[in-house]
């Protein structure tokens, strides 16, 4: 009896194994932030209240995984990611049939912009938004607090992976375009206003 439950647990085991490993020949990766390149470094986080602290430590997180390089203040940075305008709202999205909310809606959406140290916007002002919904049940006030709290801020981590997303395909190839197209796009106005 006991050297059956130990050739069972052994095989339990060697089947997790062989699942596993099946997986990650075929490709299966858990979804993470990708990596942001390189050519953004050193990059100066401007995080502008009202953006919640949370955000501003979920971005810095995420970018300090990446391995990307932060500058600690403007000077010494080539690019600066600026984070505004956070605003969050809660709405009754269903009623019961007394006229009391049985679910709401949360949303958070803050403004990106980021720009190199010599004005040229890689990235104009954005705006990004997420929402969640949840049921509310009046006779249990305090675990649906709860609940809203985590959402809160599982709505300031999808909003830190959202501004990642936006800067991951910013690559030196990809600046130097920008930068062509800024100086093409300036260059027929100087020359516009030199010209009599």
């Amino acid at each position: 009896m006991q050297l059956r439950t130990v050739h069972a647990g052994t095989a339990k085991w060697f089947i997790a194994g062989l699942l596993a490993a099946n997986l990650g020949a075929c490709g299966f990766q858990l979804r993470s932030a990708p990596p942001v390149s390189s050519a953004l470094e050193p990059l100066m986080l401007d995080c502008q209240p009202p953006v919640p602290t949370s955000l501003c430590l979920a971005v810095r997180q995420q970018l300090e995984l990446g391995g990307v390089e932060l500058a600690t203040e403007e000077a010494g940075s080539n690019y600066q990611l600026s984070i505004r305008g956070f605003e969050q709202d809660r709405r009754a999205s269903a009623i019961t049939v007394q006229a009391a909310a049985a679910e709401y809606t949360l949303r958070h959406s803050v403004s990106l912009e980021l720009i190199s140290t010599d004005g040229v916007p890689v990235i104009a002002n954005t705006r990004l938004t997420t929402t969640e919904s949840y049921r509310y049940d009046e006779t249990n006030v305090l675990a649906k607090q709860r609940e809203e709290d985590n959402l809160q801020q599982q709505l300031s981590d999808r909003l830190a992976q959202q501004i990642i997303f936006r800067l991951a395909p910013i690559t030196s190839e990809r600046l130097r375009e920008i930068r062509d197209q800024h100086q093409k796009s300036n260059s027929p106005a100087k020359s516009q206003n030199a010209t009599p």
